[in-house]
């Protein structure tokens, strides 16, 4: 039994720099039970920074891509780059984040999607699970999701789900995992809820995005690792489950599709 809690995506680099100690971090998510995570990289140039915390804690993973709103600060990485980056490193278990954010900067739609091409293109060759970023680009987001699966299958998962049903049936047809953050605690979340009950369990992540998304009751605060509980138990109080089913499945989820990852 997997009766422990994964914060599947983090950035704590970024919640570094809003001056917090990470190994005070560390020490309330062991606290809260969340015992495995995995740092998100959103700009290849600082990778080594990103597996730096990979180095300090046996439990901490990382991921290598470049997130869609840095995609004109960062130099076009083909897949081949993306691919020697995570042979290199055992510590990278997933390719990203990468994807579409049409909220944020339209003026790079097409550099975005050709970074997106090509990270899918090293999951596809590597296997190794695509972490998607989609905001606001759902018509181009199931386009090229179906038509790059019909070229050859590869892992994924739509991380800090918020988007429609229409996307989230898109991904379970795709065979595409959901990963669920503390939006889903907010008030103004009602059509977030009612997508996430009617997901299947045996198809969800949990994650914090921290520093970002605070979930109730920390909401307008930093986030962090430990919040991911009060996903876990949104979720379980949203579904009429157990906190100890949505824990034991959401991270058996998570060893499933992160293969590179050691259960502890």
């Amino acid at each position: 039994m997997n009766n422990y809690i994964v914060d599947t995506h983090c950035h704590l680099d970024l919640i570094e720099k809003q001056g917090a100690k990470i190994e005070e971090i560390i020490e309330n998510s062991l606290q809260n039970n969340v015992k495995l995570l995995q740092t998100i990289c959103t700009r290849i140039t600082e990778i080594e920074k990103i597996l730096s915390y990979t180095k300090l804690y046996d439990f901490i993973y990382a991921s290598a891509g470049v997130h869609p709103c840095n995609v004109l600060e960062q130099p076009k990485y083909a897949a081949e780059e993306i691919i020697k980056i995570c042979d290199e490193n055992p510590k990278i278990i997933g390719i990203g984040e990468t994807g579409l954010d049409y909220f944020h900067d339209r003026s790079a739609i097409d550099l975005q999607k050709i970074s997106f091409l090509a990270h899918i293109d090293a999951a596809r060759k590597t296997q190794l699970p695509l972490i998607i970023h989609s905001r606001d680009a759902d018509l181009d987001m199931m386009e090229i999701l179906e038509n790059e699966q019909k070229k050859g299958r590869f892992p994924a998962v739509l991380h800090c789900f918020s988007s429609t049903k229409e996307l989230a049936e898109k991904a379970l047809e795709l065979g595409i995992y959901i990963s669920i953050s503390g939006i889903v605690t907010f008030k103004n979340a009602a059509q977030l809820q009612e997508i996430v009950k009617s997901l299947p369990l045996t198809s969800l992540l949990v994650e914090t995005d921290s520093p970002y998304l605070a979930p109730m009751p920390h909401r307008g605060k930093s986030n962090q690792p430990a919040f991911t509980k009060h996903v876990v138990e949104f979720i379980a109080e949203l579904k009429g489950l157990s906190i100890e089913e949505v824990t034991n499945q959401t991270t058996e989820n998570f060893f499933t599709i992160f293969k590179k990852a050691k259960k502890l």
